[in-house]
């Protein structure tokens, strides 16, 4: 059974739901997009897989979602709240960072200086949709620790051929910005299902941890 606790930051209360790993490898810590909460479908699977295979798994409700408000604060906001929920987490293994979309780019801007070994984004929203002049592809590169993009193909925040060469990024075919993958396609011409579609994430997910934060644990 997860367990559950809130803690304090400078916006008030965010939730955590944590699932320990027995022998646990690494520690990853996720949080929500702008317009969701850690109910989303790959959130919950990483949580409710990842600690049967060493990893233990963190999900953080932000204040703001707590306090049942729909719209997110500023982003130094999200940070700043982001920041105290980790200052307050001791794991015993490499710390991994995360989330979606929003919760994303700001494990990207903290990552650094929480001492994060590697961030793990979710649907990173390179852009606002229509608008690829507007990039956050800065946000991203100057995470400073090992990073993997896990990007639906038909995402209009930005697919995954927007994103430049040495990005390292797993792809899940037909999937939008949510990685949801339309009915209409599910036994189309990808064969991609939505169970198809979260096996990608996990299955992405676990692989790069263990190449890139537990078989590199210097880097």
């Amino acid at each position: 059974m997860p367990a559950e606790r809130l803690v304090p930051t400078p916006q008030g209360e965010a939730r955590l739901v944590a699932r320990r790993a027995k022998r646990p490898i690494a520690t990853l810590v996720l949080t929500h997009g702008a317009g969701g909460g850690i109910g989303a479908a790959d959130l919950l699977r990483l949580a409710r897989t990842l600690p049967q295979q060493g990893v233990s798994v963190t999900l953080v409700e932000m204040p703001w979602r707590v306090q049942g408000k729909k719209l997110a604060p500023r982003p130094e906001l999200i940070d700043e709240a982001y920041v105290a929920v980790l200052e307050s987490m001791r794991p015993r293994s490499p710390l991994i960072i995360g989330g979606r979309s929003a919760g994303a780019r700001s494990a990207c801007r903290i990552a650094h200086a929480v001492g994060a070994k590697g961030v793990l984004a979710l649907s990173f929203p390179l852009h606002p949709p229509g608008k690829p002049e507007k990039s956050r592809l800065p946000e991203l590169l100057g995470a400073r620790v090992p990073a993997l993009v896990v990007q639906g193909e038909n995402d209009p925040f930005g697919g995954p051929g927007e994103f430049p060469e040495g990005v390292d990024l797993a792809v899940v075919p037909a999937g939008d910005h949510s990685l949801r993958v339309a009915k209409s396609r599910s036994r189309g011409p990808a064969g991609i299902s939505q169970s198809d579609a979260l096996a990608i994430v996990l299955e992405a997910t676990l692989e790069w941890i263990v190449r890139e934060i537990v078989g590199n644990p210097s880097g």
